[in-house]
């Protein structure tokens, strides 16, 4: 594969993970084991596993991990819907958040379509 820094969906899904970071920072401190961690851990999985399959070897196991970021980012995606809906984030910083998740799991679709694609030519 590639070094995963050169990936505009590994920038974009780190900007997500940082931009989690920063919102829940403010989420109640009885949160902090809850739903906090849990938001962080699944903002943070996505770019982890990008990587991760940059470092593999063939194109089945690079498609593996981007599917498992896809899975990840929708997991953020309703852990974000929550926060919402629990009032800890506000509505704009919400929408901000969560156009973002959808912009990665937008980039993440071809991308493993095309790991597919690849792998069964091969």
């Amino acid at each position: 594969m590639q070094d995963f820094r050169n990936l505009k969906v590994w920038e974009k899904s780190h900007q997500l993970t940082l931009a989690i970071c920063s919102i829940t920072g403010t989420f109640p401190r009885q949160e902090m084991y809850a739903l906090t961690g849990q938001l962080r851990r699944a903002a943070a999985s996505v770019p982890a596993n990008i990587a991760e399959g940059c470092g593999r070897d063939t194109n089945a196991e690079p498609a593996r991990f981007l599917q498992l970021a896809m899975g990840s980012a929708s997991e953020t995606e309703y852990h974000l819907l929550s926060a919402r809906d629990l009032t800890y984030i506000n509505d704009k910083d919400y929408t901000s958040v969560n156009a973002q998740v959808v912009q990665v799991k937008k980039m993440l679709a071809p991308f493993i379509k095309s790991l597919r694609v690849t792998r069964k030519r091969g």
